[in-house]
This record gives structure tokens, sequence and C-alpha cells, in this order.
């Protein structure tokens, strides 16, 4: 019985279609040609198919146009693939083809952003990097070097010494 009083089935009967000869004592007792045609059929009818089926108006079903549309062009690289390297092999490709094309995309994004919108005197947004004070210990020459800042103009100046302005 499920939880909260409602049934497996949904207050309907359930069917059993594996007949009597479902149970190994029944078939023992005997079985008519009928019988034995229609348990082989019944056995056959209960293997599964290997591997995966494509059924067109499913996919037309799960997917919506847009996504479709951006999955195109590594579907015809695999529908390519295919009889080559067969479906699994083929399909491995376009799944990690498409991975590895979005983690580069991101490398470019992310490099373009950081090389063009850095945060200067010029701009108030943009991502700020600040680089660490070059080591100096016992035995180096300047020890000991407390900054490389020379006067306090220095400090926050984010990059407007380096400037063609500040003549």
């Amino acid at each position: 019985m499920v939880a909260g009083g409602a049934s497996e089935t949904g207050g309907v009967k359930p069917m059993v279609i594996a007949g009597r000869m479902v149970r190994e004592r029944e078939r023992l007792i005997g079985m008519s040609p009928e019988e034995r045609a229609w348990r082989k059929q019944w056995l056959k009818d209960q293997e599964l198919h290997h591997g995966p089926r494509k059924v067109p108006a499913l996919e037309l079903e799960l997917n919506n146009p847009i996504k479709r549309f951006y999955r195109a062009p590594l579907d015809k690289v695999c529908n390519v693939l295919e009889p080559v390297l067969g479906f699994q092999r083929a399909y491995t490709v376009r799944f990690w083809t498409g991975k590895a094309l979005l983690a580069l995309t991101g490398i470019y994004a992310g490099a373009y952003y950081f090389k063009y919108n850095q945060n200067d005197w010029t701009r108030k947004g943009g991502w700020r990097v600040i680089h660490s004070r070059k080591q100096c210990v016992p035995g180096d020459e300047g020890y000991p070097k407390v900054s490389d800042r020379s006067a306090p103009s220095d400090y926050a100046a984010r990059g407007f010494n380096e400037s063609p302005l500040k003549a």
C-alpha cells in the first residue's frame, strides 16, 4: 500500500500480461502449441534493443527551434562522422568539440576583456589588476627595499605617471 491511501495503479486494476505461464509450475503442467508460441513471442518481446534509437518526431518535440538552430552545425559534423566512426564515437567527438569551443570562446572573451577594459586613470570601471611587490631578501642589492614608490604621488596613480599628459 502506498502512503496516503492512494494505490500504485491509481484505482485501476492491474493487468498481468504474462498470463499463467509466468509461473514455472504452470509451464511444467503442460503447454499447448499455441501457448508455446505465445510464450516464445512473449520472451522475445522482453528483449531490449541495445543502443540508442533516434526518433525524429521525438527530437522535434524535445528540442525547441532555438536549440535546434545552435545545435545544427555540430549535428551535421556528427552525421558526417557517424558512418566512419559509429554513432557513439561520432557523438563523443560532437560533444567534446562543443565543450572545447565553449571553453575557447570563454578564454578569448576573458583575454579581450582584460586587455581592453583595464582599470586605469582614464576610466572608473574595469578589472583592477594589482601586481605584488618584488621580493627583496637579505643579501640582495638594495636590501631592505621597503617600497618601489619614490613619492607620495606614486600611490594610487593607476598608470597616470606613464601618461604623455603628465609632462
